[in-house]
Protein backbone atom coordinates (compact mmCIF):
# COMPACT_ATOMS: atom_id res chain seq x y z
CA UNK A 1 0.00 0.00 0.00
CA UNK A 2 1.57 3.38 -1.09
CA UNK A 3 2.31 5.95 1.92
CA UNK A 4 1.51 9.80 1.61
CA UNK A 5 4.54 11.71 0.95
CA UNK A 6 6.33 14.49 2.59
CA UNK A 7 9.05 15.53 -0.07
CA UNK A 8 11.58 18.65 1.41
CA UNK A 9 12.56 21.03 -0.97
CA UNK A 10 14.87 23.53 -0.34
CA UNK A 11 12.89 26.09 -2.65
CA UNK A 12 9.52 25.57 -4.29
CA UNK A 13 9.07 26.40 -7.36
CA UNK A 14 12.58 27.22 -8.88
CA UNK A 15 12.96 28.07 -12.51
CA UNK A 16 16.61 26.22 -12.26
CA UNK A 17 15.31 22.81 -10.93
CA UNK A 18 12.92 21.68 -13.66
CA UNK A 19 14.26 18.40 -13.08
CA UNK A 20 12.67 18.00 -9.79
CA UNK A 21 9.51 19.76 -10.69
CA UNK A 22 9.61 16.73 -13.56
CA UNK A 23 9.83 14.11 -11.40
CA UNK A 24 7.33 15.40 -8.59
CA UNK A 25 4.93 15.53 -11.71
CA UNK A 26 6.29 12.04 -12.90
CA UNK A 27 4.97 10.45 -9.03
CA UNK A 28 1.94 12.33 -9.03
CA UNK A 29 1.27 10.43 -12.77
CA UNK A 30 2.66 7.56 -11.19
CA UNK A 31 0.11 7.86 -8.20
CA UNK A 32 1.88 8.71 -5.48
CA UNK A 33 0.25 11.50 -3.20
CA UNK A 34 2.53 14.31 -2.54
CA UNK A 35 2.61 17.04 -0.18
CA UNK A 36 5.67 19.49 -0.66
CA UNK A 37 7.66 21.16 1.90
CA UNK A 38 9.64 24.07 1.28
CA UNK A 39 12.21 25.36 2.99
CA UNK A 40 12.21 29.39 1.21
CA UNK A 41 9.38 30.33 -0.45
CA UNK A 42 9.84 31.47 -4.15
CA UNK A 43 12.23 34.42 -5.59
CA UNK A 44 11.62 33.57 -9.16
CA UNK A 45 9.09 36.01 -11.17
CA UNK A 46 8.36 32.88 -13.56
CA UNK A 47 7.35 29.72 -13.52
CA UNK A 48 7.68 26.64 -15.65
CA UNK A 49 4.41 25.41 -16.95
CA UNK A 50 5.18 21.87 -15.65
CA UNK A 51 4.83 23.78 -12.12
CA UNK A 52 1.11 24.66 -12.84
CA UNK A 53 0.14 21.28 -13.62
CA UNK A 54 1.42 19.60 -9.65
CA UNK A 55 -1.65 19.07 -7.91
CA UNK A 56 0.62 18.53 -4.70
CA UNK A 57 -0.18 21.39 -1.69
CA UNK A 58 2.77 23.28 -0.86
CA UNK A 59 3.93 24.10 2.89
CA UNK A 60 6.30 26.96 3.63
CA UNK A 61 8.56 26.33 6.61
CA UNK A 62 10.01 30.01 8.21
CA UNK A 63 13.17 30.77 6.29
CA UNK A 64 14.77 32.02 8.82
CA UNK A 65 13.56 31.32 12.88
CA UNK A 66 13.13 34.96 13.84
CA UNK A 67 10.65 35.88 10.96
CA UNK A 68 8.22 33.36 12.39
CA UNK A 69 8.99 33.70 16.34
CA UNK A 70 5.71 32.22 17.57
CA UNK A 71 5.72 29.50 15.45
CA UNK A 72 8.80 28.39 16.14
CA UNK A 73 8.47 28.25 19.95
CA UNK A 74 4.78 26.94 19.86
CA UNK A 75 6.68 23.90 17.56
CA UNK A 76 9.77 23.73 20.22
CA UNK A 77 7.22 23.70 23.63
CA UNK A 78 5.17 21.08 22.03
CA UNK A 79 7.96 19.09 21.41
CA UNK A 80 9.49 18.72 24.32
CA UNK A 81 7.06 15.98 26.10
CA UNK A 82 7.55 13.78 23.20
CA UNK A 83 10.11 10.93 23.02
CA UNK A 84 11.93 12.28 19.83
CA UNK A 85 12.50 15.20 21.53
CA UNK A 86 15.86 14.26 23.33
CA UNK A 87 16.94 12.15 21.09
CA UNK A 88 16.66 14.65 18.04
CA UNK A 89 18.48 17.27 20.99
CA UNK A 90 21.57 15.11 21.32
CA UNK A 91 22.11 14.51 17.81
CA UNK A 92 21.86 18.09 16.82
CA UNK A 93 24.11 18.70 19.53
CA UNK A 94 26.82 16.00 18.01
CA UNK A 95 26.08 18.10 14.80
CA UNK A 96 26.33 21.71 15.93
CA UNK A 97 29.87 20.78 17.26
CA UNK A 98 31.03 20.17 14.40
CA UNK A 99 29.61 22.26 11.83
CA UNK A 100 29.01 25.79 14.74
CA UNK A 101 26.82 27.41 11.86
CA UNK A 102 23.22 29.54 12.25
CA UNK A 103 22.60 27.37 9.48
CA UNK A 104 22.48 24.20 11.38
CA UNK A 105 20.03 26.03 14.30
CA UNK A 106 17.77 26.92 11.52
CA UNK A 107 17.34 23.42 10.06
CA UNK A 108 17.11 22.17 14.07
CA UNK A 109 13.64 24.84 13.90
CA UNK A 110 12.54 23.93 10.55
CA UNK A 111 12.55 20.22 11.49
CA UNK A 112 10.23 21.24 15.05
CA UNK A 113 7.91 23.11 12.59
CA UNK A 114 7.45 20.29 10.08
CA UNK A 115 7.35 17.68 13.17
CA UNK A 116 4.95 19.77 15.00
CA UNK A 117 2.72 20.80 12.42
CA UNK A 118 3.03 17.36 10.11
CA UNK A 119 0.97 18.49 7.04
CA UNK A 120 -1.47 15.98 5.47
CA UNK A 121 -1.22 12.97 7.80
CA UNK A 122 2.63 12.09 6.13
CA UNK A 123 3.70 8.59 6.38
CA UNK A 124 7.33 9.42 4.73
CA UNK A 125 9.65 11.88 4.41
CA UNK A 126 11.88 12.58 1.46
CA UNK A 127 14.42 14.95 1.04
CA UNK A 128 15.53 16.37 -2.31
CA UNK A 129 19.58 17.29 -2.02
CA UNK A 130 21.23 15.51 0.70
CA UNK A 131 22.93 18.58 2.31
CA UNK A 132 19.86 20.90 3.78
CA UNK A 133 17.09 19.82 2.89
CA UNK A 134 18.02 16.19 4.25
CA UNK A 135 19.29 18.00 7.49
CA UNK A 136 15.53 19.00 8.35
CA UNK A 137 14.37 15.64 7.24
CA UNK A 138 16.71 13.63 9.12
CA UNK A 139 15.85 15.90 11.90
CA UNK A 140 12.02 15.49 11.62
CA UNK A 141 12.77 11.77 11.15
CA UNK A 142 14.11 11.62 14.28
CA UNK A 143 11.51 13.37 16.42
CA UNK A 144 8.65 11.51 14.67
CA UNK A 145 10.01 8.12 13.69
CA UNK A 146 8.82 8.19 10.34
CA UNK A 147 11.40 6.64 8.17
CA UNK A 148 12.63 8.98 5.15
CA UNK A 149 14.57 8.42 1.41
CA UNK A 150 16.98 10.50 -0.44
CA UNK A 151 17.38 12.27 -3.67
CA UNK A 152 21.20 13.67 -4.04
CA UNK A 153 22.53 15.83 -6.95
CA UNK A 154 25.74 17.90 -7.12
CA UNK A 155 26.56 20.58 -4.94
CA UNK A 156 25.18 19.22 -2.31
CA UNK A 157 27.34 16.18 -2.37
CA UNK A 158 30.37 17.75 -3.49
CA UNK A 159 29.81 20.96 -0.26
CA UNK A 160 29.20 18.47 2.59
CA UNK A 161 31.41 16.98 5.02
CA UNK A 162 32.26 13.23 4.70
CA UNK A 163 31.28 12.62 8.18
CA UNK A 164 27.62 14.47 7.61
CA UNK A 165 27.33 12.43 4.16
CA UNK A 166 27.87 8.97 5.84
CA UNK A 167 26.05 9.37 8.71
CA UNK A 168 23.05 10.63 6.43
CA UNK A 169 23.26 7.66 4.14
CA UNK A 170 23.52 5.66 7.15
CA UNK A 171 19.69 6.78 8.46
CA UNK A 172 18.38 6.98 4.95
CA UNK A 173 16.65 3.98 3.95
CA UNK A 174 17.61 4.57 0.57
CA UNK A 175 19.47 7.21 -2.13
CA UNK A 176 19.75 7.95 -4.96
CA UNK A 177 21.99 10.37 -7.06
CA UNK A 178 22.15 11.32 -10.43
CA UNK A 179 25.82 10.68 -11.93
CA UNK A 180 28.02 7.83 -11.71
CA UNK A 181 31.09 10.12 -9.92
CA UNK A 182 28.25 10.93 -7.53
CA UNK A 183 27.08 7.95 -6.82
CA UNK A 184 30.63 6.12 -6.56
CA UNK A 185 31.64 9.27 -3.72
CA UNK A 186 28.42 8.37 -1.58
CA UNK A 187 28.75 4.27 -1.60
CA UNK A 188 32.27 5.01 -0.68
CA UNK A 189 31.31 6.74 2.31
CA UNK A 190 29.28 4.60 4.06
CA UNK A 191 28.58 0.74 4.82
CA UNK A 192 25.11 0.40 3.53
CA UNK A 193 26.63 0.41 0.02
CA UNK A 194 23.41 -1.33 -1.70
CA UNK A 195 21.01 1.09 -0.24
CA UNK A 196 22.59 4.24 -2.18
CA UNK A 197 21.42 4.02 -6.39
CA UNK A 198 22.36 5.90 -9.64
CA UNK A 199 19.60 7.52 -11.20
CA UNK A 200 19.67 9.54 -14.55
CA UNK A 201 16.86 12.13 -14.30
CA UNK A 202 15.97 11.74 -17.75
CA UNK A 203 13.92 14.44 -19.86
CA UNK A 204 10.54 14.28 -20.31
CA UNK A 205 10.60 13.58 -23.92
CA UNK A 206 6.82 14.22 -24.07
CA UNK A 207 7.72 18.11 -23.32
CA UNK A 208 10.39 18.17 -25.72
CA UNK A 209 9.21 16.37 -28.42
CA UNK A 210 11.90 15.93 -31.91
CA UNK A 211 12.81 18.73 -33.62
CA UNK A 212 10.85 19.07 -36.78
CA UNK A 213 12.69 21.31 -38.48
CA UNK A 214 16.55 22.07 -39.46
CA UNK A 215 19.44 23.78 -37.82
CA UNK A 216 20.89 26.12 -39.92
CA UNK A 217 24.47 26.06 -42.16
CA UNK A 218 25.41 29.13 -41.13
CA UNK A 219 29.41 29.14 -40.76
CA UNK A 220 30.69 32.28 -39.63
CA UNK A 221 31.86 33.79 -42.59
CA UNK A 222 28.74 36.32 -42.87
CA UNK A 223 28.60 38.90 -40.71
CA UNK A 224 24.92 39.66 -41.87
CA UNK A 225 24.22 36.26 -40.51
CA UNK A 226 26.15 35.02 -37.86
CA UNK A 227 26.46 31.79 -35.70
CA UNK A 228 23.97 31.62 -32.72
CA UNK A 229 25.82 30.59 -29.97
CA UNK A 230 23.41 29.74 -26.95
CA UNK A 231 24.16 28.61 -23.33
CA UNK A 232 21.24 28.33 -20.29
CA UNK A 233 22.42 28.16 -16.78
CA UNK A 234 22.58 30.37 -13.37
CA UNK A 235 25.59 32.93 -13.40
CA UNK A 236 27.34 31.40 -10.84
CA UNK A 237 31.42 29.65 -10.78
CA UNK A 238 30.30 26.11 -11.11
CA UNK A 239 28.98 27.30 -14.69
CA UNK A 240 32.26 28.36 -15.92
CA UNK A 241 30.44 31.43 -17.68
CA UNK A 242 34.20 33.73 -17.10
CA UNK A 243 35.55 30.59 -19.23
CA UNK A 244 33.22 30.77 -21.91
CA UNK A 245 33.50 34.53 -22.42
CA UNK A 246 37.38 34.43 -22.49
CA UNK A 247 36.81 31.39 -25.44
CA UNK A 248 34.35 33.56 -27.15
CA UNK A 249 37.25 36.93 -27.11
CA UNK A 250 39.99 34.40 -28.59
CA UNK A 251 37.84 33.25 -31.67
CA UNK A 252 38.98 34.14 -34.57
CA UNK A 253 38.37 37.54 -36.35
CA UNK A 254 37.14 36.37 -39.43
CA UNK A 255 34.32 34.28 -37.50
CA UNK A 256 30.82 36.06 -37.14
CA UNK A 257 28.94 34.83 -34.17
CA UNK A 258 26.56 36.02 -32.11
CA UNK A 259 26.07 34.64 -28.03
CA UNK A 260 23.26 34.32 -26.03
CA UNK A 261 22.28 33.64 -22.30
CA UNK A 262 19.53 32.34 -20.98
CA UNK A 263 19.26 32.36 -16.86
CA UNK A 264 19.75 34.69 -13.55
CA UNK A 265 22.44 34.43 -10.57
CA UNK A 266 24.33 36.81 -8.61
CA UNK A 267 27.38 36.89 -11.22
CA UNK A 268 25.90 38.46 -14.04
CA UNK A 269 27.09 42.05 -13.39
CA UNK A 270 30.27 40.33 -13.00
CA UNK A 271 29.98 38.68 -16.55
CA UNK A 272 28.81 41.69 -18.27
CA UNK A 273 32.04 43.44 -17.20
CA UNK A 274 33.73 41.06 -18.51
CA UNK A 275 32.65 40.66 -21.57
CA UNK A 276 32.92 44.67 -21.50
CA UNK A 277 36.70 44.70 -21.10
CA UNK A 278 36.98 41.72 -23.37
CA UNK A 279 35.51 43.96 -26.06
CA UNK A 280 32.60 40.97 -27.04
CA UNK A 281 29.80 42.69 -25.23
CA UNK A 282 28.49 44.16 -28.40
CA UNK A 283 27.77 40.47 -29.62
CA UNK A 284 26.19 39.01 -26.36
CA UNK A 285 22.17 39.33 -25.38
CA UNK A 286 21.64 38.71 -21.76
CA UNK A 287 18.37 37.29 -21.56
CA UNK A 288 17.61 36.70 -17.60
CA UNK A 289 15.66 33.98 -16.51
CA UNK A 290 13.27 32.58 -18.94
CA UNK A 291 9.99 30.43 -18.82
CA UNK A 292 10.58 26.38 -20.21
CA UNK A 293 8.71 27.12 -23.46
CA UNK A 294 11.05 30.29 -24.37
CA UNK A 295 14.50 28.23 -23.55
CA UNK A 296 12.78 25.27 -25.70
CA UNK A 297 12.16 27.73 -28.73
CA UNK A 298 15.80 29.04 -28.59
CA UNK A 299 17.35 25.56 -28.43
CA UNK A 300 15.68 24.97 -31.51
CA UNK A 301 16.99 28.43 -33.31
CA UNK A 302 20.43 28.16 -31.91
CA UNK A 303 23.61 26.36 -33.77
CA UNK A 304 25.95 25.60 -31.11
CA UNK A 305 25.24 25.20 -27.33
CA UNK A 306 27.96 25.82 -24.83
CA UNK A 307 28.65 25.53 -21.69
CA UNK A 308 32.02 25.46 -19.85
CA UNK A 309 31.69 23.55 -16.39
CA UNK A 310 34.01 23.51 -13.43
CA UNK A 311 34.60 22.34 -10.28
CA UNK A 312 34.24 25.37 -8.17
CA UNK A 313 36.61 26.54 -5.26
CA UNK A 314 34.38 25.05 -2.16
CA UNK A 315 34.02 21.92 -4.35
CA UNK A 316 30.83 22.64 -5.78
CA UNK A 317 30.35 21.24 -9.27
CA UNK A 318 27.27 20.07 -11.81
CA UNK A 319 25.97 16.54 -12.00
CA UNK A 320 24.73 16.01 -15.25
CA UNK A 321 22.93 19.28 -16.20
CA UNK A 322 19.86 18.86 -17.55
CA UNK A 323 20.45 21.73 -20.10
CA UNK A 324 22.79 19.71 -22.09
CA UNK A 325 20.56 16.89 -22.27
CA UNK A 326 17.23 19.24 -23.51
CA UNK A 327 19.73 21.10 -25.83
CA UNK A 328 20.70 17.61 -27.58
CA UNK A 329 17.25 16.49 -27.68
CA UNK A 330 16.41 18.96 -29.64
CA UNK A 331 19.74 17.91 -32.54
CA UNK A 332 21.95 21.06 -31.25
CA UNK A 333 25.54 20.53 -30.37
CA UNK A 334 26.79 20.47 -26.89
CA UNK A 335 30.31 21.23 -26.28
CA UNK A 336 31.09 20.71 -22.68
CA UNK A 337 33.82 20.02 -19.90
CA UNK A 338 34.52 16.89 -19.26
CA UNK A 339 33.48 17.78 -15.83
CA UNK A 340 31.20 15.00 -12.79
CA UNK A 341 28.53 13.54 -15.31
CA UNK A 342 28.98 15.56 -18.74
CA UNK A 343 30.97 12.39 -20.04
CA UNK A 344 27.95 9.97 -19.22
CA UNK A 345 26.17 11.88 -21.72
CA UNK A 346 28.50 13.42 -24.18
CA UNK A 347 31.16 11.63 -25.94
CA UNK A 348 34.21 13.73 -27.70
CA UNK A 349 33.66 13.54 -31.68
CA UNK A 350 30.17 11.30 -31.57
CA UNK A 351 27.95 13.25 -30.21
CA UNK A 352 29.26 16.54 -29.06
CA UNK A 353 32.30 17.81 -28.18
CA UNK A 354 33.98 17.58 -24.95
CA UNK A 355 37.40 19.86 -23.49
CA UNK A 356 39.42 20.22 -20.50
CA UNK A 357 37.86 22.08 -17.87
CA UNK A 358 39.52 25.94 -17.17
CA UNK A 359 40.99 26.03 -20.72
CA UNK A 360 39.38 29.01 -22.84
CA UNK A 361 42.07 27.76 -25.33
CA UNK A 362 40.40 24.47 -25.97
CA UNK A 363 37.09 25.78 -25.69
CA UNK A 364 37.79 28.23 -28.09
CA UNK A 365 39.02 25.47 -30.42
CA UNK A 366 36.06 23.39 -30.46
CA UNK A 367 33.42 26.55 -30.89
CA UNK A 368 35.79 27.39 -34.18
CA UNK A 369 35.59 24.01 -35.22
CA UNK A 370 31.71 23.55 -34.71
CA UNK A 371 31.41 27.04 -36.55
CA UNK A 372 33.13 26.45 -39.23
CA UNK A 373 31.59 23.06 -40.05
CA UNK A 374 27.93 23.03 -40.39
CA UNK A 375 27.97 19.54 -41.13
CA UNK A 376 30.02 18.50 -38.16
CA UNK A 377 27.18 20.35 -36.19
CA UNK A 378 24.65 18.41 -37.78
CA UNK A 379 26.09 14.75 -37.60
CA UNK A 380 26.93 15.58 -33.68
CA UNK A 381 23.45 17.13 -33.10
CA UNK A 382 21.67 14.04 -34.40
CA UNK A 383 23.78 11.36 -32.51
CA UNK A 384 23.11 13.30 -29.36
CA UNK A 385 19.33 13.49 -29.62
CA UNK A 386 19.32 9.88 -30.52
CA UNK A 387 21.15 9.26 -27.49
CA UNK A 388 19.07 10.87 -25.10
CA UNK A 389 15.94 9.34 -26.25
CA UNK A 390 17.32 6.20 -26.08
CA UNK A 391 18.70 6.75 -22.78
CA UNK A 392 17.72 9.53 -21.13
CA UNK A 393 13.83 9.19 -20.80
CA UNK A 394 12.76 10.19 -17.53
CA UNK A 395 10.06 7.51 -17.74
CA UNK A 396 12.87 4.71 -16.71
CA UNK A 397 13.47 7.06 -13.68
CA UNK A 398 9.81 7.08 -12.59
CA UNK A 399 9.84 3.74 -12.86
CA UNK A 400 12.81 2.91 -10.73
CA UNK A 401 11.34 5.25 -8.26
CA UNK A 402 8.13 3.65 -7.95
CA UNK A 403 9.89 0.33 -7.52
CA UNK A 404 12.01 1.81 -4.86
CA UNK A 405 9.68 3.40 -2.79
CA UNK A 406 7.18 0.42 -3.28
CA UNK A 407 9.90 -2.53 -2.31
CA UNK A 408 10.91 -0.75 0.68
CA UNK A 409 7.75 0.24 2.18
CA UNK A 410 6.80 -3.35 1.44
CA UNK A 411 9.75 -4.16 4.10
CA UNK A 412 8.69 -1.53 6.38
CA UNK A 413 5.15 -3.21 6.31
CA UNK A 414 6.77 -6.72 7.10
CA UNK A 415 9.12 -5.53 9.69
CA UNK A 416 5.74 -4.40 11.74
CA UNK A 417 4.19 -7.26 11.54
CA UNK A 418 7.09 -9.38 13.05
CA UNK A 419 7.97 -7.00 15.71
Amino acid sequence: MRKKILVVLKGYPRLSETFIAQELLGLERAGFDLTLISMRKPTDKKRHPVHDEIKARVVYLPEYLHNEPLRVLRAFFASIGKPGFWPLVKQFWADLKRDVTPNRVRRFGQALVLAHEWPDGGEWLHAHFIHTPASVTAYASIMTGVPWTCSAHAKDIWTSPDWELSEKLGRARWAVTCTRSGFEHMRDLTDMRDNVYLSYHGLDLDRFGPFAGEHSNRDGMDAADPVFILSVGRAVEKKGYDVLLRALALLPGDLHWRFTHIGGGDGLAKLKALAETLGIAGRIAWKGALAQEEVLAHYRQADIFALACRVAADGDRDGLPNVLVEASSQCLVCISTNISGVPELLEDGENGLVVPPEAPQALAAGLESAIRNPMLRHKLGDAAERRVREHFDHHASIRQLTRLFEEQWQKEDQWRKSA
